[in-house]
């Protein structure tokens, strides 16, 4: 008796066709940056000529348990946006240019309609931010991967000339922290939504849970105008798990900061937030800011100008991050 791989449950051809099935989407994302090669090799490649001083950064993340809801309420574009905010927006951080996107998607049987829907979704925030979808890797695992399961991980590698990355050694006492909005809770703190939502059935109306379920907003824009503006950028924060202290911990060295909030009032996220003690909210959720930047005072007026931000705290000598809401 004699076996084949399609028996055990894995499509070699139907995975192949899907290449095929998303070039045209893929080619979206060209606009800015190209491959040195064809696109479908084994490895991608990316001519770092026209740079003098070339540095790489990358990232790698992933959606997090916000997918499982998403899946749930067919959201697959949503989380292909997720997936590609997590990691350029990590990538903006240091001061360089994302290039290159990977993505991992890990199935149980290839669904090409819904693999899809996850890819446009990259697509449109790369093509966005002029960002090559450089390849990626798509494994069908049956036995493994669960029936209507779909896994994600992406993988960003970013370009800067050595003179331009961002040094947060250079923050000190006084500068201030610009907060940019959040488009809501992003792609973390869902473990917490999930368990509040499934111990209060209806809390949430259908109506209300898509504006919940918003994408991991790029910061691309916001960047670029304050570079474009010769603002002084001594650090940038994107504000993911941990919130607003953690991720600004992580920049302020034997510094801190003081950081004044509003309530989060945006659509349904207060129904969430009262089952919430303030300082879990703070160390969980971004609470309404997705990115933060630090510069001078000098700076701030400039800064506001041009990048639609305002002033959330300042930095202080007294080390670690104390965030006051309401």
């Amino acid at each position: 008796m004699s076996f084949t791989y399609k028996e055990a449950g894995v499509d070699i051809k139907e995975a192949a066709s899907l290449v095929g099935d998303i070039g045209e989407l893929r080619q979206r994302t060209e606009w800015k940056h190209s491959l040195m090669q064809s696109f479908g090799l084994f490895a991608a490649s990316f001519d770092l000529s026209k740079w003098k001083q070339p540095v790489i950064v990358t990232g790698c993340d992933g959606v997090g348990t916000k997918l499982e809801v998403l899946l749930e309420h067919d959201q697959l574009e949503i989380a292909g946006k997720d997936l590609v905010g997590m990691n350029v927006n990590d990538i903006l951080t240091t001061g360089g240019d994302p290039v290159m996107f990977l993505d991992y998607v890990g199935v149980g049987k290839i669904d090409k309609a819904k693999i899809t829907r996850v890819i446009a979704g990259m697509v449109d925030h790369l093509e966005s931010c002029g960002c090559i979808l450089a390849g990626g890797e798509t494994a069908e695992m049956p036995g493994v991967v669960p029936d209507g399961v779909i896994e994600l991980s992406g993988f960003c590698i970013g370009v800067a000339e050595k003179p331009d990355l961002v040094d947060p050694t250079r923050i000190e006492v006084g500068d201030v922290l610009l907060g940019f909005a959040s488009d809501g809770f992003h792609a973390n703190g869902w473990s917490l939504v999930r368990r509040i939502l499934a111990a209060k059935p209806g809390l949430v109306s259908d109506e209300e849970m898509l504006p919940l379920l918003a994408p991991t907003k790029l910061y691309h824009e916001e960047v670029g105008g304050l570079r474009a503006a010769g603002v002084d950028i001594r650090a940038m924060a994107h504000i993911t798990g941990g919130g607003l202290p953690e991720n600004l911990e992580r920049l302020l060295g034997d510094n801190g900061a003081d950081i004044a909030i509003p309530e989060w009032t945006a659509g349904a996220i207060p129904k969430i937030l009262s089952h919430v003690e303030t300082p879990e909210a703070v160390n969980t959720f971004n609470m309404g800011y997705g990115w933060v930047a630090i510069v001078p005072e000098a700076n701030k007026e400039l800064a506001l100008r041009v990048a639609g931000a305002e002033v959330i705290g300042t930095v202080t000598a007294e080390k670690g991050v104390r965030v006051t809401v309401g």
